[in-house]
């Protein structure tokens, strides 16, 4: 155990725990607990703060904790339906036993039950498991009672059904089916498989109706676009195939300029979405293996990028036109995401999200959407206008749960690099400029912004030397890349060589 957890060990001693640490550092701890210095939270962990504090620690450092504490236990029941979020200070888990842990702002219930099967994934390579989504509902069909039942019940599991169905196909119904059907048996849920393949069996018209929620009775079988949307996308279409693009040819000719601006395009992409890293301490995680102890979620989500940035498979993939374009999507989100089980990787959202003032598309109008839109692809010249079409599609659609804008950026880039242009870093002094000119877009249908953006950024990106890393980030730093206030700091283009 403490081999696994070493890494994860902090200096902090704003919150200990015996599972991060080898034995003469908990030595260390329990002198220091003698002495005062330390004070036991509870069993196994410790802390420096003062107990006014302790709730705050244990909210920020919930899934560290939870896997120090119950090592080898899952998310169960409502917890793993709503995301592994605590609900009125609870967190359900499953264990080798029956318990409930009061921690600070924190009850911990424990119920006996089986360990993690197949599809149970690690969080962040730590020994607590999110459980796959067919264990989650047999779970949270199970019969239970109280003012907070811990299972969610057969209407709520009725709705996720429904909002699957909606946005990933019936096909994935009839799936996810099958699985639940292969658990059942092992998990010792027979019963609970018999109500949801009675759910399913409604959904899919083939068995009579057993739906009790409003929206499971009125749902239909066609497959639903967001006609505004696609409108939007066929006038911004419109707009590219009649305006002339400057587009720069590719500058990272050689395999360590590529490697070195993949890097950069997946440091800056991820800075953007709140990821925030020094760019030395990113570069020592993606390209010299340098384990970022306290941050393996964030780091991992620099290093997908950075795959899709670099390998060719990833690099040059056009986006599809048509049906394919779901799978493809999907893929691409699947291999991306592939270390955050919360956020379905690959999986389309089942739940609306919106950024700001915009809500994106409804999650039953995904996939609609995205067909319709992607029919308009081959319509605008490829290189910089398909590419700003295609990455405009996926952030309008924002189809997943997380990592949409990655995603869109990605898949712009992939469309420059199949013409060899020069695929686009946002630099994060840009990031407001490059999401105004968005909203622009978005809300008012003016692509004039927008595209005189992407192409003033690809010019700056083009100006670089990407054959010598330590230079190009000097040079960057020179040009405020790195800055966030575009009040104080102005983006400066580097100065060319005499």
């Amino acid at each position: 155990m403490a081999v696994l957890y070493r890494k994860f060990a902090s200096s902090d001693e704003s919150l200990l725990l015996y599972a991060e640490m080898d034995k003469p550092a908990i030595r260390t701890v329990q002198r220091k607990l003698k002495t005062g210095d330390l004070v036991r939270i509870v069993p196994g962990m410790v802390s420096a703060s003062a107990p006014d504090q302790w709730p705050a620690l244990v909210a920020r450092e919930r899934l560290r904790v939870l896997a120090a504490l119950f090592p080898k236990s899952l998310f169960a029941y409502r917890s793993a339906f709503n995301g592994g979020l605590p609900e009125n200070g609870e967190i359900h888990l499953t264990s080798s036993y029956r318990r409930d842990v009061e921690l600070p702002g924190l009850k911990v219930v424990l119920w006996k039950g089986h360990p993690p099967a197949s599809g149970d994934l690690p969080m962040q390579g730590r020994e607590i498991y999110f459980p796959s989504l067919p264990r989650t509902l047999l779970e949270n069909l199970t019969v239970s009672r109280g003012s907070l039942p811990k299972a969610v019940g057969k209407a709520a599991v009725e709705q996720r059904l429904l909002s699957i169905c909606d946005a990933r196909g019936e096909h994935a119904l009839s799936e996810l089916r099958e699985q639940a059907r292969a658990l059942a048996k092992q998990l010792s849920l027979l019963k609970e498989f018999n109500t949801l393949d009675e759910l399913v069996g409604s959904i899919l018209g083939t068995r009579a109706s057993q739906l009790v929620t409003p929206e499971g009775r009125a749902r239909t079988a066609a497959v639903p676009y967001d006609a505004e949307r696609v409108a939007l996308f066929e006038q911004f279409a419109t707009r590219l195939r009649s305006t002339p693009l400057q587009q720069a040819p590719a500058v990272a000719v050689t395999e360590q300029a590529h490697i070195h601006l993949a890097f950069l395009e997946s440091y800056f992409s991820n800075f953007i979405e709140g990821t925030e890293f020094d760019v030395q301490e990113a570069r020592g995680f993606v390209l010299q293996g340098q384990p970022i102890l306290m941050r393996p979620e964030d780091s991992h989500d620099i290093l997908s990028v950075f795959h899709q940035a670099r390998e060719k498979g990833w690099a040059n993939q056009t986006l599809a036109s048509g049906e394919a374009v779901l799978t493809q999507l999907r893929e691409r989100h699947a291999h991306q995401m592939r270390e955050r089980p919360e956020v379905m990787p690959g999986e389309f959202k089942d739940k609306a999200n919106r950024a700001g003032n915009t809500e994106f598309v409804s999650p039953a109008l995904v996939r609609g959407t995205l067909v319709q839109g992607s029919l308009l692809l081959p319509t605008v010249p490829a290189g910089m206008a398909r590419a700003l079409l295609a990455m405009f599609i996926v952030t309008e659609v924002h189809p997943f749960t997380d990592g949409n804008g990655r995603l869109a950026r990605l898949v712009m880039n992939a469309e420059l690099s199949l013409v060899n242009a020069c695929r686009i870093i946002v630099p994060t002094l840009f990031r407001e400029e490059y999401l105004d000119s968005l909203r622009v877009l978005t809300r008012d249908g003016q692509a004039d912004p927008f595209m005189a953006a992407m192409q003033k950024i690809q010019q700056w990106t083009a100006a670089f030397n990407y054959n010598d890393l330590d230079q190009v980030i000097e040079q960057m730093t020179v040009c405020n890349a790195f800055e966030r206030s575009r009040s104080q700091f102005k983006l400066l283009s580097p100065v060319k060589p005499r």
